[in-house]
């Protein structure tokens, strides 16, 4: 099989995968919208989801973070963001967040932490963005200060962490040695009840909760340690470059819905004597939609299957599969938004949710601006080789 063609048996589990978040999943965020209209009505803010996140354990969707490939990851992400975003985030933050303790940490962490959070029981967080350090993450302030024989204190804040401050643990990444880099870097295991971590949500467009983390001197021994000290950007990376290429599907997934949508509009609309796709200037953009998807789509699976074969350019071509899928959607989502007009803003439309849906992943993971840095350096690394 190559990436760029999909056998029967892929194409039948995300056809199924489609239908099981179209029938389990959606009405638990319909059930979860409501009760979120009615917090916000008492001044509360929004809560994660926990009975859609038990359900993605339920079906063994949150399993197949830690035992499927890249390009299954990447299909899972496509398949459940063509129908139920809420769904695919959910997954998602589940395996950014636990996939360190996944690959790097002790037997101890990973059989107190990754049976419940592949049940879906308890939340995962990964808390690397802080308010001066978001796309670089080589200038992490937050402290690890060394207390004793015991460990750490960390001091400092977190930014901008997707499920916090709701999250039961979360993957920290702290500076260990001053005005190192990110060779001064280490990734801590912390429990969200370690005394002196508190958080606060943040009001964002992103459907999904994003808090901030303060850390009062909280401590850390070696037995929170995620991989060796002074390693910690390893493990950052590590994850970063496993999932972005499935940040493309999650975009590539939007695209798609984008488009199904639109095709539909199109085709039904009466315009000027006719059908709205009768229009040279209409078709000509919807084709243009369709196309971009398509090679996204493309750049996502390949991208993927290189991460698969653990070939030795992952990192530039997962950059590639986030960068481009990315803006795609971006650009798919906003033609289809113009060409449905007016109706596509109003609030509750499959297309109001996904414009506000589509613009953060050109930021997380990595911003679009870092995807090239990151090509770029690839790219003369070679040509200086």
């Amino acid at each position: 099989m190559t990436a760029f063609s999909l056998n029967p048996e892929q194409i039948a589990r995300c056809a199924r995968l489609r239908e099981l978040a179209a029938e389990r999943l959606r009405p638990l965020v319909a059930a979860h919208a409501a009760g979120e209209q009615a917090a916000h009505a008492a001044g509360e803010q929004g809560r994660v989801n926990r009975p859609l996140t038990e359900a993605l354990g339920e079906l063994g969707l949150l399993e197949g973070l830690f035992t499927s490939g890249a390009l299954d990851l990447c299909l899972m992400r496509e398949s459940l963001a063509r129908v139920c975003t809420e769904a695919e985030t959910a997954l998602a933050l589940q395996g950014l967040g636990a996939h360190p303790v996944h690959a790097y940490g002790s037997m101890e962490q990973r059989e107190h932490w990754l049976p419940p959070t592949r049940a879906g029981r308890a939340i995962a967080a990964f808390a690397l963005s802080e308010p001066g350090a978001g796309s670089d993450a080589a200038a992490l302030a937050l402290r690890a200060e060394p207390d004793g024989s015991a460990g750490w204190r960390l001091t400092g804040e977190k930014s901008w962490i997707s499920n916090a401050p709701e999250a039961d643990f979360y993957t920290v990444f702290a500076r260990t040695s001053p005005d190192a880099g990110a060779r001064g870097v280490t990734a801590f295991l912390v429990p969200a009840d370690r005394a002196g971590l508190t958080g606060a949500p943040l009001d964002m467009l992103s459907p999904h909760p994003i808090g901030t983390l303060a850390f009062d001197g909280v401590r850390v021994s070696a037995a929170d340690l995620l991989g060796d000290v002074n390693h910690g950007f390893r493990v950052a990376m590590t994850t970063l470059n496993r999932f972005r290429p499935s940040v493309g599907a999650f975009a590539v997934g939007m695209a798609q819905a984008a488009l199904d949508a639109t095709l539909a509009h199109t085709a039904d609309r009466d315009a000027f004597g006719g059908k709205l796709k009768d229009l040279q200037g209409v078709s000509h953009q919807v084709a243009e939609m369709a196309t971009r998807t398509e090679a996204a789509r493309l750049l996502v699976y390949a991208a993927a299957a290189a991460y698969d074969r653990d070939e030795p350019d992952i990192a530039g071509r997962a950059a590639m599969a986030k960068l481009f899928a990315t803006e795609t959607a971006q650009f798919v989502v906003d033609t289809a938004v113009q060409l449905h007009g007016a109706r596509a803003l109003q609030r509750g439309h499959l297309l109001e949710h996904l414009y506000r849906e589509v613009r953060a992943p050109r930021i997380y993971e990595g911003a679009s601006e870092v995807q090239r840095a990151v090509i770029a350096k690839e790219l003369y690394g070679k040509e200086s080789s």
